[in-house]
């Protein structure tokens, strides 16, 4: 199993630039931060936006995957999208990863649009969006006109760091996001129950999750792709709680998650209070009894 961590950006950079080299520093696999104007309780509290903070991070460190969980249609075209991901994806010398998600209702959904969209159009806009973000960051030229977006003769020079493109990291709970997961995707994000917003002891989530995985597995084979391709990249934190309650429960749930499919277990950084309210001390055990050397 491979470990990362997410970490909300709600610090000036001077404070946040030790998260991220604290980090990679602890040995974990991959780093994270959201993709927001505002989100939940901290819409009325400092918020970093994504870009500058993993173009940040990227002269930061050195070794460590980083990326977005997740970007949406809500905030970006793709056009725009794709131009931010072969910047970032080159300053960070090709360890960018980019995740993508339909997104929800809320505040992103309703600050620069006069009605939200439903959930039907989400979905279908979705769907057109992750198409024209592969093609954009696949080809030097693009020309796309579908029932959403429009890309007329978009020259995408360079291209990705890494090729084909940057690996996706899909976000999905539904039959149709699956599908684009298991098409698109080098690694399929779920958070457990979608759309809670309140976290609960990981032991509840765990038959869902097992579910979840089953369903994506069907849906690789639909699409006739090996199941075992593709990785399963759960987000602790927003609906799955208790994982950094100490190191002895952040093992166990990392073992159970493994056992139902999970290939990429991700927490969230400790903050002071909630949501993620916890410990770096305890972040600080869990890595280094992970980074200690096993007998062979």
């Amino acid at each position: 199993m491979r470990f990362g961590i997410q970490i909300v950006p709600e610090d000036s950079w001077q404070t946040a630039r030790g998260k991220w080299r604290q980090a990679e520093q602890l040995g974990f696999d991959h780093a994270w931060t959201y993709d927001h104007l505002n989100w939940r309780a901290f819409r009325a509290k400092d918020w970093a936006t994504a870009v500058p903070t993993l173009t940040a991070a990227a002269v930061e460190t050195t070794r460590i995957k980083l990326g977005v969980l997740v970007a949406s249609p809500n905030l970006r075209h793709p056009a725009y999208l794709a131009k931010d991901v072969t910047t970032v994806d080159d300053i960070a010398d090709g360890r960018l990863i980019l995740g993508l998600g339909s997104g929800a209702e809320g505040f992103d959904s309703t600050m620069t649009r006069r009605a939200p969209w439903s959930r039907r159009e989400r979905t279908e806009r979705f769907g057109e969006y992750v198409r024209l973000t592969d093609l954009l960051l696949r080809q030097p030229v693009t020309t796309f006109d579908g029932r959403y977006y429009v890309a007329n003769e978009v020259h995408s020079h360079p291209l990705c760091r890494q090729r084909p493109r940057v690996p996706f990291a899909i976000a999905a709970g539904g039959a149709r996001g699956m599908r684009l997961a298991a098409e698109y995707g080098s690694y399929w994000v779920t958070t457990g129950e979608p759309n809670r917003v309140e976290s609960a002891p990981y032991e509840q989530s765990l038959p869902l999750v097992r579910r979840q995985v089953e369903a994506f597995e069907k849906a690789c084979v639909e699409v006739g792709r090996d199941p075992a391709a593709v990785a399963r990249l759960l987000i602790c934190g927003p609906s799955v709680g208790g994982v950094l309650a100490s190191p002895a429960a952040f093992f166990d749930a990392a073992g159970r998650f493994a056992e139902v499919g999970i290939t990429d277990f991700v927490v969230q950084w400790p903050r002071p209070c909630e949501p993620f309210s916890g410990k770096v001390e305890i972040l600080q055990a869990v890595a280094e009894d992970l980074n200690r050397p096993r007998n062979t």
